[in-house]
């Protein structure tokens, strides 16, 4: 069995000739449905028809997000929930499935870890074919080279935002912001967007204290427009201006 897992940004604009040639010697496309109103998966319906495949719809096991239960653990049940959703459609149908990734599939997303453990299970050839990532669409929109000369950008999360700060990062690119919390970092400079690629974007930057209002209120925007919202930003402390 040969798998493809393809990088897909945040569309069919994104999509590579790599990424396009290997949908076009793929037999269907697996994926997950979150729910009945899950406008991502619409984006990987047309991507998937605009190469002749259809894509067969593994009902999202629920994960576990409960303050208080320990995120590893929720995450790897989670995962090994869906190897044991994907193992049985693939056992059935068999062929060249193909995965639709958001952005770019080495960055803060499970497929591959999900496959390898597929792998295991199932003798199969897993291909992955890079996408245009979210950091490279913040960078692109608002002109900017994500690190200083000779120095690093540091990839987080909004939920170890603190921590890393803590740890001493100065430049750092936020991802999977659930909420948004800025406090005590009013003198940072920040670069932020949402929805990005997509007719809902919204774009935002400034000194942190000055446009925290304004984020707000475009990221509700786009939440509105689109029925979901994905954002990011970069963060940079003030002695480290652009």
């Amino acid at each position: 069995m040969r798998v493809a897992i393809v990088g897909i940004g945040m569309g069919p604009q994104h999509l590579t000739r790599e990424a396009a040639d290997a949908l076009r010697e793929s037999d269907y496309v697996l994926a997950a449905r979150k729910s009945d109103q899950d406008g991502l998966l619409a984006v990987r319906h047309a991507i998937a028809a605009a190469h002749g495949l259809e894509v067969v719809e593994v009902a999202d096991p629920p994960r576990d997000r409960r303050r208080g239960s320990h995120y590893g653990q929720a995450v790897a049940a989670w995962h090994a929930a869906r190897v044991g959703a994907y193992e049985e459609v693939l056992r059935e149908r068999g062929g060249k499935p193909a995965f639709l990734v958001w952005g770019d599939p080495s960055l803060y997303d499970s497929t591959i870890r999900v496959v390898d453990e597929l792998s295991r299970r199932i003798p199969m050839q897993v291909e992955v074919l890079p996408g245009i990532s979210a950091p490279q669409l913040l960078a692109a929109r608002h002109r900017i080279v994500l690190h200083r000369v000779g120095e690093a950008v540091h990839l987080t999360t909004a939920r170890r935002l603190r921590e890393d700060i803590a740890a001493g990062q100065r430049n750092l690119c936020v991802l999977l912001n659930a909420s948004m919390d800025l406090s005590a970092l009013q003198d940072w400079s920040i670069w932020w967007g949402a929805n990005l690629g997509t007719d809902s974007e919204e774009l935002c930057s400034g000194r942190v204290g000055e446009v925290v209002a304004e984020i707000e209120r475009a990221r509700a925007r786009a939440q509105q427009r689109a029925g979901w919202v994905l954002d990011l930003y970069l963060l940079r402390a003030p002695d480290e201006a652009p």
